[in-house]
């Protein structure tokens, strides 16, 4: 579909800080209601909830640039928010979606991005049922900000959370890391890697439902976005007061990935994910978690990386190529600004 507001009859870039009016009711009505399919104008949407517990999640997403291998703002949008619910066990069901748009915006990059967020939403099987829009002064909103929520609902009995997490338990990786960070990074700075990276966005509730219908005794779930593999495994490691020992030749990286590191001196340990996630699972459920895993990762590399100790609460360490084993810590410092 094309944008349905021609340049011939609509500005070809976003109306000025604080207008209103007729403009702006077209634009809620022809780009967002054309994309959500949501012609109920109240300004609180009401929701048919099952009889269950309920998970709710929000986030925002100012990644730049908007677009970028593999992805764009939109699609991690929706994919971050419904993994975030996903993590809790929960199934997702509807989203918000608000919208902060700088003055001068092109209606035809707005466009893109809400039919990224109509396609992703359609995939993970959830409702953007209600938002908002507001309009900055150019120059202080690069663009486009997008927040959201998120309720799901937990259809089963697991409790998933870090002080479930028992020594013994297999830690998993459901693909290869660093390709988010990587990708974003190359576009931001016109960088020409041999190979092209994509991002890894994509949604997780498939995977984790799976695990759950299963009957994978899962432990604790965690998306590795900002600070990546690294960052979530000191997490869970300090908030479970227990170690967490992993292998660094177990750990899925992609040569194109590696490479691009090296350049620019980044470790992928520390580079952030949008389609990544590590499982604490039984450690009898580890080969089944693996092949449900594998069944929805692209790449098909998922993999145990490790295994849960007693040793020392709140550590994570690393046996290294060499043989030896060094503490791997939470990355200092923001490494990657603006990823998602």
């Amino acid at each position: 579909m094309t944008c349905p507001l021609p340049l011939a009859q609509y500005p070809r870039v976003l109306l000025a800080h604080g207008g209103g009016g007729r403009l702006m009711q077209q634009l809620i009505e022809k780009m967002f209601h054309a994309a959500f399919g949501n012609t109920d104008a109240h300004d609180a949407a009401v929701l048919d909830i099952p009889q269950s517990k309920l998970a709710m999640t929000t986030d925002s997403y100012v990644v730049r640039p908007l677009f970028f291998s593999g992805g764009d703002i939109g699609t991690l949008a929706v994919n971050g928010t419904v993994n975030d619910l996903a993590m809790a066990g929960a199934k997702p069901l509807y989203l918000s979606a608000s919208f902060i748009l700088e003055e001068g915006l092109e209606m035809e990059t707005l466009w893109r991005v809400t039919q990224a967020m109509r396609a992703a939403a359609g995939a993970a099987g959830v409702k953007i049922v209600t938002g908002d829009t507001k309009v900055v002064e150019r120059g202080h909103g690069d663009g486009l900000f997008i927040n959201t929520a998120g309720i799901g609902v937990i259809e089963h009995g697991f409790s998933i959370a870090p002080d479930q997490v028992k020594a013994g338990d297999a830690v998993l990786l459901n693909g290869d890391i660093g390709r988010h960070g990587m990708a974003v990074m190359a576009r931001r700075e016109n960088l020409n890697f041999e190979s092209d990276i994509k991002s890894d966005t994509m949604q997780l509730s498939e995977t984790v439902q799976e695990l759950l219908a299963a009957g994978v005794r899962v432990r604790c779930l965690r998306d590795a976005t900002r600070g990546g593999l690294a960052a979530v495994l000191n997490e869970i490691a300090s908030a479970a007061k227990l170690q967490i020992d992993i292998d660094d030749a177990t750990i899925p990286v992609d040569p194109a990935v590696k490479s691009a590191c090296e350049i620019l001196g980044l470790d992928p340990l520390h580079v952030a994910n949008e389609g990544r996630f590590v499982a604490f699972v039984s450690a009898e459920d580890a080969p089944l978690a693996l092949e449900i895993m594998n069944r929805h990762t692209p790449q098909k590399n998922a993999a145990r990386i490790g295994t849960v100790t007693q040793g020392s609460k709140g550590r994570v360490t690393l046996a290294t190529a060499i043989g030896g084993r060094r503490i791997l810590d939470m990355p200092s410092g923001e490494l990657l600004p603006r990823i998602c």
